[in-house]
C-alpha cells in the first residue's frame, strides 16, 4: 500500500517557530532552549572525548542549568569537570549560572 499524500495545512496551521514567537511565554522558552544549546557547544569543547556523547543540555532557568547524563558514573566524572566547564563558559562571555548534573533514566 502506498502512503497517503500529506494533506494541505489547515487554515489555522502555521510553522512552530512562528507559533512560539507569537506567544511571550513560548518565545521565552524557545530563547532558553537556544541558549542552552549554544552553551552546550562550549561545554562539548571542554569535555573529555569519552564524556561528549553522554552529556546533553537540559533546562536553563533563573536558578541554573541542568546537564543531563545517563547514569551515576557519568555524573561523577562530569562533576569533576565542572570547574573547567564554568571557566570555559565565563571565558566565552556566558552569564554565570549554577550548573546542576542530573541523571536521566532511560525512557521506555
Amino acid at each position: 500500500m502506498c502512503p497517503a499524500a500529506p494533506s494541505p495545512p489547515g487554515p489555522y496551521t502555521r510553522p512552530i517557530h512562528e507559533a512560539l514567537g507569537a506567544n511571550a511565554t513560548l518565545a521565552q522558552l524557545l530563547q532558553r532552549l537556544k541558549e542552552a544549546e549554544a552553551r552546550m557547544e562550549t561545554v562539548r569543547q571542554v569535555l573529555p572525548a569519552g564524556l561528549k556523547p553522554h552529556v546533553r543540555a537540559g533546562v536553563l532557568d533563573e536558578t541554573g542549568w541542568n546537564l543531563l547524563v545517563p547514569n551515576g558514573a557519568v555524573a561523577a566524572k562530569l562533576r569533576q569537570c565542572l570547574p573547567a566547564i564554568e571557566q570555559a563558559l565565563a571565558e566565552r562571555g556566558w552569564k554565570p549560572t549554577a550548573l546542576r548534573v542530573k541523571v536521566q533514566s532511560a525512557q521506555a
